[in-house]
């Protein structure tokens, strides 16, 4: 196999030499005969991963790794979100996915396990996604695609590199109608790379991303009642009150990277971003609300090689500083639609700042060692701007350690086995710091920590062709942040939950059976549960985890021909879950089957065609999207789509 190098840990190490769970995915495997509108299509493959709620644009999808980030019913918990080098994550910990291009998505990295020590305030994980810039793919593309529920996309890319210069835009516009009522979306999207070259050590990029989403809507959410009635309805109230959302985003980024800045590498980093945001709820009362946000940060970081003793060590330290300002409102909604009288306006402030380091000592030639740190300083602050129920203004602070220890045996040339532990903390973000009592920061609520432990093998085989990664992990939770919503069907509201524990096997396949043909295989089994978690009013001690499937399996069989005809088969097993912290309300299990083929002609010249068609469901398997944790009046269900089609195709010159 050719050497694989991962970069997501920050410190570039070949992948048998990194002391943890990283997957990588390359073009093709987020490409190939995909619509690349949302992350599953290509994540699904990763085990430990597990994504909800594809079709439901206004509320986003949920994303978990190892069971973190799924108590969210909308954004990212408790994962770091990087898109070139950028933190899509906020400094309060909450992270949106709708601004990710993955039409010039080139790659995307994913740590699974603690990633605090060099990323801050995350404890589940890391996604990290790397754009086109233009100098590995020049030239221009135009790719049109329609499909079920009035589904239609269209994208151009074009780059290339001249001289000391490279560059690479990517446009998209996104129109879908939506298989249920009330959730059609239209998205426009523009990611764009400038790089200049300062010499043969040295390079400057300028990255540009505009997000113009005016309108996505909310079906809501089903009862079990309505879902037998008709499984494509909306949610009354999100009928009633038009809910949903629109967002405007843009985003500037610069980069300046000196891979001789004295004996080392220099890395700096800065971005700012703007994005004004507004949605409807799918319930009567406090539920239209919005802000506009400026948020910015920088990075510096120091790459060096030295000789400790007589031993090689790698190193790398640096330092992160963002903040976020968000204007936010909240008004009232009547049953008939009206907005009514104000009820909120505040600022929110989060300031973030944080120091790490992180070495590799390598022992002997087989054996590393891997030691990091990282403090870390969260300051969140609310100004009251809304007097007439009194000054509700406030701030918490957060000073935080975190730390890692691995250590990796790469037994044989192309086999490693590693162990490694960490420590990894959550800040509530600015919503679930929502007090229910009123207005203000809650003060029950306190951040969660947690302890990643974690046995891995991973190796190529080469006399089968065949690639293994295996994983083994176990994680305490202190002060989990589990949601709830008031007995009304309202705002939803978090209180920690005591100690929770997370134990699991994820196991990632891949198979060159033949020339043409290749299975890649990713098997997750795992145990969520409460190991102590109380309410006034009941025990939960025991219980699964809401919101969780403790057994995942994908398979994806894929025959590759001449030029770039292909075909994959993917099945999808997803484990049954329990919507409820009680685990009264049982989400059974189910297959999907979907399908993938496409071909390629060369037009004369340097102009191609390819063409592809895809079907999602094929066997038209009746299950959920998303499922709503904790929902009032029973409203626990988001139902999908049956089968699906689409086609696409693409000229590219």
């Amino acid at each position: 196999m050719a050497t694989l190098e991962v970069t997501a840990p920050r410190l570039s190490r070949e992948l048998y030499a990194t002391p943890a769970a990283v997957s990588t995915l390359d073009r093709e495997a987020i490409a190939q005969g995909q619509q690349r509108a949302r992350l599953d299509e290509s994540l699904v493959r990763v085990p430990g991963v597990f994504l909800q709620n594809r079709d439901n644009f206004a509320q986003g999808q949920r994303i978990s790794i190892r069971g973190f980030g799924a108590r969210a019913p909308f954004g990212v918990r408790g994962i770091t979100i990087m898109v070139d080098g950028i933190p899509y994550t906020l400094p309060d910990g909450q992270a949106q996915l709708d601004a990710i291009d993955l039409d010039s998505a080139e790659r995307i990295e994913v740590i699974r396990g603690p990633s605090s020590v060099l990323y801050g305030n995350a404890a589940g994980g890391v996604i990290d996604v790397t754009t086109a810039d233009g100098r590995d793919n020049p030239g221009t593309s135009v790719r049109v695609e329609a499909g079920s529920d009035g589904y239609r996309k269209a994208s151009l890319q074009t780059g290339g590199a001249q001289g000391d210069w490279s560059h690479h835009v990517s446009l998209s516009a996104l129109n879908v109608d939506g298989y249920r009522e009330q959730s059609s979306t239209e998205k426009y999207l523009l990611n764009a790379k400038l790089r200049r070259e300062l010499g043969s050590d040295r390079a400057l990029t300028a990255i540009i991303n505009l997000l113009d989403n005016p309108r996505s809507e909310d079906p809501g959410a089903l009862n079990a009642r309505e879902v037998a009635a008709g499984r494509d309805q909306a949610a009354p109230n999100s009928l009633a009150l038009d809910a949903g959302q629109n967002v405007d985003q843009q985003l500037l980024g610069l980069q300046y990277e000196d891979l001789s800045a004295g004996p080392g590498e220099l890395y700096l980093k800065g971005f700012i971003s703007q994005r004004d945001f507004e949605q409807q709820l799918p319930y009567v009362g406090d539920s239209r609300i919005g802000y506009q946000r400026d948020y910015l940060g920088a990075s510096a970081e120091y790459h060096h090689e030295i000789t400790l003793g007589s031993l090689p060590l790698s190193y790398i330290t640096g330092v992160d500083v963002a903040r976020q300002d968000d204007e936010r409102f909240r008004n009232d909604v009547n049953d008939q639609g009206v907005v009514g009288q104000q009820l909120a306006e505040e600022t929110q402030t989060a300031t973030s700042a944080g120091v790490f380091a992180q070495g590799d000592l390598a022992l002997t030639e087989q054996v590393t060692l891997s030691l990091g740190a990282r403090f870390d300083s969260v300051e969140l602050e609310v100004d009251d701007s809304y007097l007439s129920d009194g000054d509700q203004s406030g701030d918490r602070t957060f000073n935080e350690w975190s730390g890692s220890a691995g250590l990796s045996y790469r037994y044989r040339p192309q086999h490693q086995a590693y162990v490694n532990t960490g420590t990894a903390f959550e800040t509530p973000t600015f919503s679930e710091f929502a007090n229910p009592a009123g207005g203000g920061f809650n003060p029950l609520v306190e951040p969660q920590k947690a302890w990643n432990r974690e046995v891995g093998l991973r190796g190529y085989i080469e006399p089968l062709a065949m690639d293994y990664d295996l994983a083994l992990f176990s994680v305490r939770v202190r002060d989990e942040l589990v949601p709830y919503e008031e007995e009304n069907g309202g705002r939803t509201f978090y209180q920690n939950a005591g100690d929770t524990d997370r134990d699991g096997i994820e196991l990632a396949l891949g198979w060159q059976l033949a020339t043409q043909w290749r299975l890649d295989s990713a098997l997750t089994l795992a145990r969520y549960e409460f190991d102590q978690f109380a309410t006034p009013s009941e025990r939960f001690d025991g219980n699964r985890i809401p919101g969780l499937p403790e057994q995942t399996w994908v398979n994806q069989l894929t025959w590759e021909g001449l030029d770039e005809r292909f075909a994959t088969l993917e099945t999808q097993y997803v484990g049954d879950m329990v919507a409820d912290n009680a685990n009264e309300t049982e989400v059974d299990s189910y297959w999907l089957v979907n399908l993938r083929v496409g071909d390629g002609w060369q037009l004369g010249g340097d102009t191609r065609l390819n063409t592809y068609v895809g079907v999602r469901n094929l066997l038209d398997e009746e299950h959920y999207a998303n499922v709503r944790l904790n929902g009032s009046y029973g409203r626990f269900y988001e139902p999908a789509p049956g089968r699906s089609v689409y086609g696409g195709l693409e000229v590219s010159f």
